[in-house]
């Protein structure tokens, strides 16, 4: 309940009741209430630039775990981007070197994307030039890993043809070493056993006993086992793929079929001198797309280098051959 309040009349000496007008007291309110009201907006302004709500704080600590999580994405982008340049440094320099592929151009590799704009969605944000940045960064990462999967996939492939390759050519003497008598003959003019005239010998011819193995000098097919070519007698052709076929001539007995598959180091005859041929011995010549070549080049499968300067010695004198 409000005090009543009083005030001293000088002219008569007494205390009279101070009588409060309706329109002082609606003014009075009315000042109040806007004081209060200017208080609030004040104090709620001064609140939200200084005290946070407990949203606020969440959204803060959301933001601050965002942002740590942010540095530790631009942290790993920047080490895969540095594992990824160590791999193509060894895909260009070394594995496609090695495979006799054409390295992948930079261009290639670092080329970003054209056309629309992909990250328009991204954009008006406080922070959308660093969002962009990122997301182009990943893109670009992605690419490069997808170009990067494909030369992978295309050196598997190659590795793959190498490895056939390698073990398809005719890279063993037919003959072991232990079994040798001598090289009887190399590639190149020698004189002919029968007509004593000096005539080109398109092959090699290792002397052997009668019987002794002959094996195959690289993975293959055998086209041919029979005695119907002039002068080789029984005979035997291995078609290595790569344009490589190899001839084994004068032998005593096949140990093959045509159209069998064969394996580098399998027995495939014997020694023989059926055909043109004056002792027992092993003719053998290699073809390089239909073009007869020097064997020589083909025995580092199976020799020392000691023995191949030995067969090289023996191979390159011209003497008699014996086929």
């Amino acid at each position: 309940m409000s005090k009543v309040k009083y005030y001293y009349d000088s002219d008569t000496l007494s205390y009279r009741k101070i009588e409060r007008k309706k329109r002082r007291t609606i003014k009075y309110a009315l000042f109040f209430l806007f004081a209060a009201a200017l208080f609030g907006f004040v104090f709620v302004f001064i609140a939200s630039q200084y005290l946070e709500s407990p949203k606020e704080k969440a959204l803060q600590r959301e933001l601050s775990n965002m942002q740590i999580q942010f540095n530790l994405l631009n942290k790993k982008m920047d080490e895969a981007e540095a594992v990824l340049a160590n791999v193509e440094d060894r895909d260009n320099t070394i594995y496609r070197l090695y495979f006799e592929a054409n390295p992948i151009p930079e261009e290639q590799r670092r080329a970003g994307f054209g056309g629309v704009n992909r990250y328009s969605k991204l954009q008006g944000y406080d922070n959308s030039k660093i969002i962009i940045e990122t997301s182009k960064r990943l893109d670009i990462l992605q690419k490069q890993i997808v170009v990067q999967s494909k030369s992978l996939d295309e050196i598997a492939v190659l590795a793959e043809e190498k490895e056939k390759l390698l073990a398809s050519i005719p890279a063993i003497q037919p003959v072991k070493n232990e079994d040798l008598k001598r090289v009887a003959s190399g590639y190149g003019y020698r004189t002919d056993p029968f007509t004593k005239a000096r005539k080109f010998h398109y092959g090699m011819d290792f002397t052997a006993p009668r019987g002794t193995p002959i094996y195959a000098a690289g993975d293959g097919v055998v086209v041919r086992a029979d005695n119907n070519s002039t002068g080789y007698g029984n005979h035997i052709r291995i078609d290595h793929g790569y344009g490589y076929v190899s001839l084994y001539a004068h032998l005593y007995k096949f140990n093959v079929k045509k159209n069998q598959k064969v394996q580098r180091g399998d027995i495939i005859g014997f020694v023989g001198s059926t055909g043109r041929s004056e002792a027992p011995h092993l003719h053998y010549e290699i073809f390089k797309d239909e073009e007869r070549i020097n064997p020589i080049n083909f025995y580092y499968g199976s020799l020392t280098a000691e023995e191949f300067d030995k067969l090289v010695e023996h191979a390159s004198l011209e003497n008699q051959s014996l086929d």
